[in-house]
C-alpha cells in the first residue's frame, strides 16, 4: 500500500493490523542494540596474532635497527609510515602516525587553532568573537561534538548524492572569514555511505576561502572499508590540491581502529610537507612521540599494502551479509509504502534510513519501547537536531547476521507504525 495516497479506511486497516504486530514484538521483551559502529568481536579476533608478534627484545628493532622501546621517531616508524603514505596516496614526508584514535588528533589540531592558531593565521582562531565550521548532514557526531565542546558556531551543509552541495561551501567560504573550517568523510560518508564524487573533491581542492588559514578536515575514516569488489573510489584531494596550490589548506585522517584493534589502533594524518613539519614541533612540546612499539607490531602484522587489502577482504565477509540482511527487510519492510528513503552503500559503517518526515522521534521512541536501541535521533546533524525529524542512522557492524535481520524487521515496523500514526493524526 502506497501510504500517501491511501484512504483513511485503508489507513486503519493498515494501523490495526502494524499495532497488531508491533504489540507482538513488544511482548517478546527484546533486548537489542544497535546504536553505535562497533567492530564485533570476530572482527577484532582477526588480528589475533599482532597481540603476541614481539616476543623478545630483539624483535623490537625495526628495520633500521632502531629499538622502538625507546625515545625517538617522533613521527612515526619509517616502514609504517611509507606503507600508510601508500595507502593514503602520499609522500613519505606527508604523512604523520600517531596514537590509537584519529578522533583524538582532529581534536588536538583544532585545539592548537584555537590556543595558538596556523601558520597561516593572523591570530588564535580563540581570539576572535566567533568563528564557524561547515558540517555537512546527516554526518558524524563526534565531528559536530567536537565544535560544539569548543564554542565553534556550525553551519549545516545538505548532503547531495555527490558530497555536500559545493555552490553553498563555494559561497559561503568566499564571503565570510569567520568560517574556519569544514569536516568531510570523503568516502562511504558517515551515515549516507555517500562518496564524494570527482568534481566535489576538484572543488574542494580549488577552494578560496576568504579566511586564510580556512583548513579542511578530510576524515578518511573508510578509505579501506569496502564490502565488494566493485567499489566506490574517491580522487586523491592531496594531489588535486598540489595543482592548485592549496596543499597547506588540507589535513586528511585515517586509522587502523577498525582494521585491527578499535581501541588499540594506530593512526594517521597526511598534509603538506610544511604542515606536517608545523605538526612535528608543535607536538614535541606536548611529547615525545606516540607508541612506537605499537607501530611495529602493526606493521609486522600488515607486512605491506596487500597485506592491509588482504585483511579488509575478511572484515567485509564478516560485515557484508549483515548489511544485506539490513537491506533485505528494509526492502521488504516498507515495500511500496512511499514512506523511506535509503541507499544500499558499497562500504563503511552505516545505512542512513530516512522516514516519513516528522517522525524519525516516534520511530525511535516505538523501538525503545520494544527493547531495540538505536543512535538517538539528530546524532546526525549539527546541534542534535535534525530539522526534518527523518533521520535514522542504522549501525548494523555488532550484531549477528540474524539479529540484523531482526533489528531491521522491527525499525520497519516502528517506521510503518510513527507514520501511520501522524497520517491518521493519532
Amino acid at each position: 500500500m502506497y501510504y500517501l495516497d491511501a484512504s483513511k479506511e485503508a489507513l486503519n486497516e493498515e494501523y490495526a493490523l502494524v499495532k497488531k504486530e508491533w504489540d507482538d514484538v513488544k511482548a517478546k521483551g527484546l533486548s537489542l542494540d544497535m546504536s553505535r559502529g562497533k567492530p564485533e568481536k570476530r572482527q577484532l579476533d582477526l588480528c589475533g596474532e599482532m597481540m603476541t608478534i614481539l616476543k623478545t627484545p630483539e624483535d623490537c628493532k625495526n628495520e633500521n635497527g632502531f629499538d622502538v622501546r625507546n625515545y625517538g621517531l617522533p613521527t612515526g616508524i619509517p616502514e609504517l609510515k611509507r606503507l600508510f603514505a601508500a595507502v593514503m596516496g602520499v609522500g613519505e614526508k606527508e604523512i604523520f602516525t600517531g596514537g590509537n584514535s584519529s578522533l583524538n588528533f582532529m581534536y588536538n589540531l583544532i585545539v592548537d587553532g584555537m590556543a595558538i592558531g596556523f601558520p597561516e593565521s593572523e591570530k588564535p582562531w580563540g581570539k576572535y568573537d566567533k568563528i564557524r565550521f561547515l558540517c555537512p548532514a546527516p554526518g558524524y557526531d563526534r565531528h559536530f561534538g567536537i565544535c560544539q565542546h569548543l564554542g565553534i558556531e556550525m553551519i549545516t551543509i545538505p548532503m547531495l548524492p555527490t558530497g555536500p552541495d559545493m555552490n553553498m561551501i563555494e559561497k559561503l567560504v568566499s564571503e565570510d572569514e569567520t568560517i574556519k573550517g569544514i569536516w568531510c568523510v570523503p568516502k562511504y560518508s558517515n551515515p549516507t555511505g555517500i562518496t564524494f564524487s570527482d568534481e566535489t573533491v576538484r572543488r574542494f581542492a580549488s577552494l578560496s576561502p576568504k579566511a586564510k588559514d580556512f583548513k579542511i578536515f578530510w576524515d578518511n575514516a573508510y578509505l579501506v572499508h569496502d564490502l565488494y569488489d566493485e567499489h566506490d573510489r574517491v580522487l586523491n584531494i592531496h594531489e588535486e590540491a598540489k595543482k592548485t596550490g592549496k596543499g597547506n589548506m588540507i589535513f586528511s585522517f585515517m586509522s587502523t581502529s577498525k582494521i585491527t584493534l578499535a581501541g588499540g589502533g594506530v593512526c594517521f594524518v597526511a598534509s603538506s610537507e610544511e604542515n606536517i613539519a608545523w605538526i612535528t614541533k608543535t607536538l614535541s612540546l606536548e611529547g615525545l612521540g606516540y607508541d612506537k612499539v605499537n607501530q611495529l607490531r602493526h606493521m609486522r602484522y600488515f607486512k605491506n599494502v596487500e597485506g592491509v587489502y588482504a585483511v579488509m577482504k575478511k572484515h567485509a565477509d564478516i560485515l557484508r551479509p549483515k548489511f544485506e540482511s539490513v537491506l533485505k527487510e528494509f526492502n521488504q519492510g516498507f515495500g511500496d509504502t512511499g514512506i523511506a528513503r535509503y541507499i544500499a552503500p558499497k562500504g563503511g559503517y552505516f545505512i542512513s534510513l530516512n522516514v516519513l518526515p516528522g517522525t524519525a522521534k516516534r520511530t525511535w521512541a516505538l523501538a525503545k519501547e520494544i527493547g531495540v536501541t538505536l543512535t538517538n535521533v539528530g546524532a546526525t546533524f549539527p546541534y542534535g537536531i535534525d530539522p526534518q525529524d527523518e533521520n535514522l542512522r542504522i549501525a548494523p557492524s555488532n550484531v549477528l547476521p540474524e539479529d540484523a535481520a531482526d533489528i531491521a524487521h522491527y525499525v520497519t515496523v516502528c517506521a510503518r507504525l510513527a507514520a501511520l500514526e501522524k497520517l491518521l493524526e493519532k
